[in-house]
């Protein structure tokens, strides 16, 4: 099958891409659908959006591809999906959903919970994670949707995934891969299978064993293209449908970092820094690896929450002019916001971001906040969009030193992607803000490469993941550091950003106390 291609279906927050790859990693066709809304908020704090709306979505991807000239159905050996994590829909017999899809970003919590057994309050309480708990137990969908919507719970057949949701209806199997398996959901991320009988997660919310699909690894078979699929979706009846991962797992393949000195930064709505290791690291305590979509291994990953979300604050509320410019000339805002970064020095003169602008569940603590601090009458909203771009790049880094200092293996060279990742002088920061090498693969669609390796392997069309990615994934452009401003980030880094967490957050304390956000 040396002419074959490969289906990824990718399924993100703000769109989904029908993408069609090649053998050597080459992006041969695709074809965005975005989301209008991204979701809605019926209530505040709440992100939802119907769980049909992706599926219709999908379809209208894969039908545009096939309106593409050149695009071929019959050269096409294997599909996979990957999807947004931690994205919830609950689903009756026929795998019909019972209520909106509940979003990754969704802030509901969950109220009046039942108080857990004797046995694990006291071992809770014991090791000093009481709150920790009630704060997780709190987050999980499944012990609202069973408090506010009892209808729905009590007649919830499956509680998937939306990567086991679109699996269903392309296999009609509830079906779902290893490597998707990120949520509020009983799944044991040492042993990559649903938690043991025993295990407290069970006891923290209402999930039983029965409502949960099937576990497939990565690149494992999860069913075939059924009749009903392939007349919605044009794509051939029969062909086999391949387990993949959640988009970051599969975004960590597909940018080519397989091994603990390779560093993946993804700038996307959450940023990230994530290492692949072949042994079981918690880089934050008690927060678990994910599992990555290379069968066996964990993605070690920090998360700065909310991102390069920040990118777009920036723009709606600073960045009107750049968005009547790109009106007028057709260019993106972002790369008018790059004239921006050119235009200030390595250290926005002083200025410094620290971007907690989301509560996190153990570092920083539940109090945090963000905080600009370093203002002189020097500085305009270009300074403020570095600092921002800085800010990210200090706080990736700080995920760094804890992978390294769990794992004892340090990083060699940096390879970015998402959405941040196609602006040069955002790459260049990062290479000066980490003193590493940093590396952008030869394409955008990296989560969609990373399904598509998982496809070649899955049926044998590439022999391992490990050789996939050395025959698919290339670097297209590389960054160096630049030793000046290396020095200045290095200083601002270790004598101002490092502590400033520690100075900021009896007051953040005061804050949350005086006002109640964040709760």
């Amino acid at each position: 099958m040396a002419g074959a291609t490969l289906l990824a279906l990718d399924c993100g927050t703000q769109s989904v891409r029908a993408l069609l790859f090649d053998l050597e990693g080459n992006l041969l066709a695709r074809q965005q659908v975005v989301f209008e809304p991204a979701y809605h908020s019926p209530e505040p704090g709440w992100a939802e959006q119907p769980a049909d709306y992706y599926w219709d979505c999908l379809v209208q991807a894969c039908q545009g591809l096939w309106a593409q000239p050149g695009v071929d159905k019959t050269a096409i050996a294997g599909v996979a999906v990957t999807t947004q994590r931690a994205t919830v829909v609950p689903v009756d017999r026929a795998g019909k959903a019972l209520h909106p899809a509940i979003l990754w970003l969704d802030q509901r919590e969950a109220e009046n919970l039942p108080p857990l057994s004797l046995h694990w309050q006291a071992l809770f309480r014991a090791v000093g994670e009481t709150d920790t708990i009630n704060y997780l137990r709190r987050q999980v969908e499944a012990n609202w949707l069973a408090a506010h919507k009892p209808d729905v719970w009590n007649h919830t057949h499956k509680f998937l995934l939306l990567s086991g949701y679109l699996n269903f209806h392309l296999t009609g199997r509830f079906a779902d891969s290893v490597a998707s398996q990120v949520g509020y959901i009983p799944f044991d991320y040492k042993r990559h299978q649903w938690c043991r009988p025993w295990d407290w997660k069970w006891e923290t919310m209402p999930v039983d064993r029965n409502q949960l699909p099937e576990l497939v690894p990565a690149s494992g078979r999860l069913g075939q293209i059924t009749a009903e699929a392939a007349a919605a979706t044009g794509i051939p009846v029969g062909l086999p449908v391949i387990a993949a991962g959640a988009d970051k797992a599969c975004e960590v393949l597909g940018s080519g970092c397989i091994s603990p000195e390779q560093g993946a930064l993804s700038f996307g709505t959450t940023a990230t820094i994530n290492t692949v290791q072949t042994r079981y690291i918690e880089a934050t305590a008690l927060l678990p690896p994910y599992p990555a979509a290379v069968p066996g291994r964990f993605c070690t990953e920090v998360q700065t929450l909310r991102g390069f979300w920040m990118v777009n604050w920036f723009k709606e509320e600073f960045g009107h002019r750049e968005q009547a410019q790109a009106l007028e000339t057709g260019q993106l805002v972002e790369a008018l916001f790059d004239e921006l970064l050119l235009s200030t020095p390595p250290g926005a003169m002083g200025l410094m971001l620290q971007p907690y602008w989301s509560p996190g569940i153990r570092e920083p603590g539940r109090e945090a906040k963000g905080a600009l601090i370093g203002f002189g009458d020097v500085h305009t909203r270009a300074h403020i969009y570095r600092a921002i771009i800085e800010g990210l790049g200090y706080a990736l880094r700080e995920g760094r030193d804890k992978i390294e200092k769990r794992s004892g293996r340090r990083l060699r060279v940096l390879r970015v992607s998402g959405g941040g990742s196609q602006s040069d002088a955002v790459v260049q920061i990062m290479a000066n803000v980490f003193g590493l090498p940093a590396e952008r693969p030869h394409t955008y669609e990296t989560s969609g490469l990373g399904a598509a390796i998982c496809i070649a392997v899955g049926l044998g069309l590439q022999p391992s993941h490990d050789v996939a990615v050395s025959r698919m994934v290339r670097v297209g452009k590389r960054f160096l550091p630049e030793r000046p401003a290396q020095r200045t980030y290095n200083a601002l880094y270790k004598r101002v950003y490092q502590p400033l967490y520690a100075q900021l957050q009896p007051l953040y304390k005061e804050i949350r106390d005086i006002t109640g956000y964040p709760r």
